[in-house]
């Protein structure tokens, strides 16, 4: 089958989706890496092949080559870049967050809804091994109803980290630590537990000198009625990532790994009289997967063609920002937030202070 051509809009987090393009040569050609530091783009292109670099994003619009639009902008510039690349006829990925409000987010979803293109947000941490033994387990009915679960997102930032001008700024950001950092283990959390049904939220800055948040915490009753809570900081003394899922009939445990927490190996562990050994035998057989970015864009390229695929979709970047705005409006009125959430909401429009 023929492959799609990418260009890729930015060459910060660019540089780790070039990398994971290269890997997939079948389905994957990055032609155009666009950066408005030429300089930076030539660097990470490195000895990836013959990808011209260009400073211009129309240009890269303007060219009827290329299939896929790979948006890795700051955040305050990603809607207005993803309604132009599916103006273009386009297909979009664009980094976390989608878009920087609830009503961003549904106004691009009234273009998608018109649109003959697809739009693939960014949650790398779905894809490893791990998540697909879970998944396994779940569908053979080994797990049973979800009950408890904990997700730690407990990271290192310091001030060399904020050096660049637009992080830990509300404009420039949009958030901290909830928006930029924990959003990958909430997408997790509800990729496997189901959407969130309620929440309360307490966040604060104790760590670096900065507008946003670096530490929150965060008590959850999941649509099912599973419970869950979210610890976040960047004052760790190292980056560790960890996930805990308690159901019914065994235990999930992630490793630490913090950014492909999917990578690590887990821990499943049969409840009581249930069957360890049939839990074991589970895990056992399920095939090896690519982790991270080249997991995505491998179940990307099956999306493209028509194929059955576990790519992510519009509604689940929607979900994520669904989730921020109830956290940061928690926090500011002390109020527990029920979802889902609507054009009703008094933060739709915004969640910034």
């Amino acid at each position: 089958m023929k492959g799609f051509t990418v260009a890729i809009v930015g060459a910060g987090i660019g540089r780790e989706h070039l990398a994971a393009y290269v890997t997939l040569p079948d389905d994957f050609t990055v032609v155009t890496l666009c950066d408005k530091d030429t300089e930076r783009a030539h660097e990470v292109i490195g000895s990836h092949g013959d990808i011209q670099v260009v400073s211009d994003f129309a240009s890269v619009l303007q060219d009827p080559s290329v299939d896929v639009v790979d948006i890795c902008l700051p955040p305050h510039l990603h809607k207005q870049a993803v309604i132009d690349a599916l103006a273009a006829d386009k297909h979009v990925v664009c980094e976390k967050p989608l878009v920087t409000s609830l009503s961003d987010a549904d106004d691009i979803g009234r273009i998608l809804s018109m649109s003959s293109r697809s739009l693939t947000p960014v949650f790398q941490y779905r894809y490893g091994p791990a998540m697909s033994q879970l998944r396994a387990l779940m569908n053979q009915g080994l797990c049973g109803k979800p009950l408890v679960a904990s997700v730690e997102t407990h990271w290192h930032r310091d001030s060399d980290y904020y050096n660049n001008p637009w992080r830990g700024t509300w404009q420039g950001e949009q958030g901290g630590a909830v928006l930029g950092h924990a959003i990958h283990n909430h997408d997790l959390l509800c990729s496997v537990f189901g959407p969130v049904g309620q929440l309360s939220a307490l966040t604060t800055t104790r760590v670096n000198d900065i507008e946003t948040e670096d530490c929150a915490s965060i008590s959850l009753q999941m649509a099912n009625g599973a419970l869950a809570s979210s610890s976040i900081t960047l004052g760790a003394a190292d980056d560790t990532s960890r996930l805990r899922f308690c159901f019914e009939k065994l235990t999930a445990t992630s490793g630490t790994n913090p950014y492909a927490p999917a990578d690590s190996q887990w821990r499943f562990q049969a409840r009581g009289a249930n069957d360890q050994k049939a839990v074991d035998d589970c895990v056992a057989s399920v095939p090896d997967s690519p982790v991270g970015y080249i997991g995505l864009f491998t179940e990307l390229a099956k999306k493209l063609r028509g194929l059955p695929h576990d790519c992510v979709n519009f509604e689940d970047g929607r979900r994520s920002l669904e989730l921020v705005t109830a956290v940061y409006h928690a926090s500011r009125t002390q109020r527990s937030v029920v979802l889902p959430l609507d054009e009703s909401f008094d933060a739709y429009r915004s969640w910034q202070p």
